[in-house]
């Protein structure tokens, strides 16, 4: 496990520990449940970049698939 020192100002950190104390979990785990969050949503979006990139140029059968699929 790594260490990491982030400087924050004093009432964004008395905020965040407000934050923490109200759902009963220590200020490290609520930390690491929101990057957890944050890279979740970086991966998804990363995924949705590949396959819109994947699909360029197919959207005739895309279409196609979509009419298809709704009988």
């Amino acid at each position: 496990m790594t260490a990491l020192t982030v400087r924050l100002p004093d009432e964004k950190h008395r905020r965040l520990k407000a934050l923490a104390k109200s759902r009963g979990t220590p200020l490290n785990r609520l930390i690491d449940e929101v990057t957890t969050l944050m890279l979740a949503e970086y991966d998804m979006e990363t995924r949705f970049r590949l396959r819109a990139e994947r699909g360029m140029g197919n959207t005739d059968v895309g279409l196609s698939l979509l009419d298809k699929a709704a009988g």
